[in-house]
């Protein structure tokens, strides 16, 4: 059982990664354009690393990396084929890096406050 909640977390980041992924590209594109700051997108790649993180029950952080790790190639043929870009193939890799970075971050993040959360239980 704990294997399938393990490959669990692996596919929810994985789908995650890719949602935020086409979601960033797709619809909020502009916005961050406008306000000269494209790089505030990356912040919702937390959200993948913490979810994932919250479903897997051991190895926390390896599985929402790994999730990540394995979005980051299909993002990126997205990037290069299904939407037309003026940055070269050196800043999307950067900045799929920088979101598998943002994802493992989020995961975390979950990771200490939940260690908080059992901390604070532990005293009570």
């Amino acid at each position: 059982m704990r294997s399938e909640r393990a490959w669990a977390g692996v596919i929810c980041c994985f789908i995650l990664f890719i949602a935020v992924c086409l979601i960033l590209l797709l619809n909020v594109k502009g916005a961050f354009r406008v306000s000269g700051r494209p790089e505030l997108g990356l912040l919702f790649f937390a959200v993948p690393g913490a979810v994932a993180s919250f479903i897997s029950s051991k190895q926390r952080l390896l599985f929402p990396v790994l999730g990540a790790i394995l979005a980051a190639p299909v993002c990126l043929v997205v990037m290069r084929v299904g939407v037309f870009t003026d940055r070269s193939i050196w800043q999307e890799l950067a900045w799929i890096f920088s979101a598998v970075f943002w994802c493992a971050l989020g995961a975390l993040c979950f990771l200490f406050i939940s260690g908080l959360v059992n901390a604070k239980r532990g005293r009570e």
